[in-house]
């Protein structure tokens, strides 16, 4: 009885770590950057909250290209 392993660089429980991982991370990127708007919208005492949309676009750019690049690196 000849067992086979899979190929090392083929670890299907990796990648679904890595896959589960990226909605947490991606969540926490644009709430910490929406969170910093405020923050900024608060400090500067702006009325139209321009800093909070600012940072939240810049926040999902930032989370965009992060999951990017860990699609990049699972394989398949």
């Amino acid at each position: 009885m000849n067992q086979q392993k899979p190929p090392k660089g083929n670890n299907p429980l990796k990648n679904i770590a890595v896959l589960s991982g990226i909605g947490i991370e991606m969540g926490l990127i644009i709430y910490l950057a929406a969170q910093g708007g405020i923050w900024l919208d608060e400090h500067y005492q702006t009325e139209k909250r321009i800093f909070t949309a600012i940072a939240t676009i810049l926040g999902v750019a930032i989370a965009i290209y992060v999951v990017l690049l860990q699609l990049k690196r699972i394989k398949y």
